[in-house]
């Protein structure tokens, strides 16, 4: 088994075995941004088929520089966004060339938003069939999609989620018969932001072609717990994004009121997460991604190498290959 993988690990000194015991029990039942959240009571996760991707957006359409950065810091894999098609839709092959130089895997494709706006399933479908054409082109895992679909107007009704779900579902069928699963990625200010939300977009999803991209912060953000979730779609999970988010302060109404971060340095509690992912023994992909660097005095490979040594140094995951050292 590759080194990428996320290592077995022992759970912290001090507790004893009848606490470890009934903790398994119950679970199977059911630098300059602050400080690092405190994981000394919370259990390193024992085990994990788990490798880790970095994703490009961070670069900001540079992805050249992602490519090369993500390669230098160890990471096996990188997802990459629907930017890339404009200098390389009609010449996948340079892409390939470029990702192969770099000793990457392409683990997803971020297709961008679906939307249900009248009159628009046909070119929807058909954007997304043509995106994952590309993605095989360049020997991809999966394709992603979130959607456009929240009406700003109103609260989103059981028609909104059933529309998003026939659609999603029309692409996920085609895209199955490419040999490319489908992922749907929860996020904030879409139709699968709260937890319920994406509940129902995935109980009206057929199946065997949508699969959850659970981004582990869009979650938390949206009021939901993303261990929970874990074991919810343990056998629905296609792959996530490992990220982090803290709240923000604002006296305007319209600002944000949360960025995302480095690991470590939020409100998600990533131990837990992991523990989580351990229980389900789920295998397959994580990428970590941050939107932007949230100090603009550090570069988008410092950022990544803030959230390597979380990985590595407080949850003991392996990150970087033996075979690409």
């Amino acid at each position: 088994m590759s080194a990428s993988w996320l290592s077995r690990r022992d759970f912290i000194l001090g507790l004893g075995s009848t606490a470890l015991a009934t903790g398994f029990i119950a679970t199977a039942s059911a630098k300059s941004l602050g400080p690092l959240i405190n994981v000394s009571h919370s259990p390193k996760p024992e085990s994990g088929n788990i490798k880790f991707g970095y994703a490009a957006i961070t670069w900001e359409g540079n992805d050249a520089q992602a490519m090369k950065d993500i390669s230098d810091l160890g990471f096996p894999g990188i997802q990459l966004r629907s930017n890339v098609l404009k200098e390389y839709e009609a010449k996948p092959d340079a892409l390939r060339a470029l990702l192969n130089q770099y000793k990457l895997e392409l683990v997803a494709f971020s297709s961008g938003g679906v939307s249900i706006a009248p009159g628009t399933e046909a070119d929807e479908i058909a954007k997304h069939v043509r995106n994952a054409k590309f993605v095989r082109a360049l020997n991809g895992h999966y394709l992603q999609v979130t959607d456009s679909a929240r009406p700003k107007d109103r609260k989103p009704v059981l028609a909104d989620f059933k529309k998003l779900a026939r659609v999603l579902t029309e692409i996920g069928k085609r895209t199955a018969d490419l040999g490319l699963p489908l992922g749907y990625h929860n996020h904030m200010a879409s139709l699968g932001e709260a937890p319920d939300e994406v509940d129902r977009i995935m109980a009206s999803v057929d199946p065997r072609y949508v699969k959850l991209e659970l981004d582990i912060a869009h979650y938390k953000q949206g009021g939901g717990d993303p261990a929970k979730a874990i074991r919810q779609y343990r056998d629905r999970l296609l792959f996530l994004h490992i990220k982090d988010v803290e709240s923000l302060t604002s006296t305007d109404p319209g600002a944000r009121k949360y960025r995302f971060v480095e690991l470590g340095r939020g409100s998600v509690n990533l131990p837990e997460v992991f523990a989580a992912l351990d229980e389900v023994k789920f295998e397959g992909w994580a990428v970590v991604e941050l939107d932007s660097v949230p100090d603009k005095s550090r570069t988008p490979k410092e950022s990544a190498q803030i959230s390597k040594e979380y990985l590595e140094k407080k949850l003991g995951a392996t990150v970087c290959p033996c075979d690409l050292i």
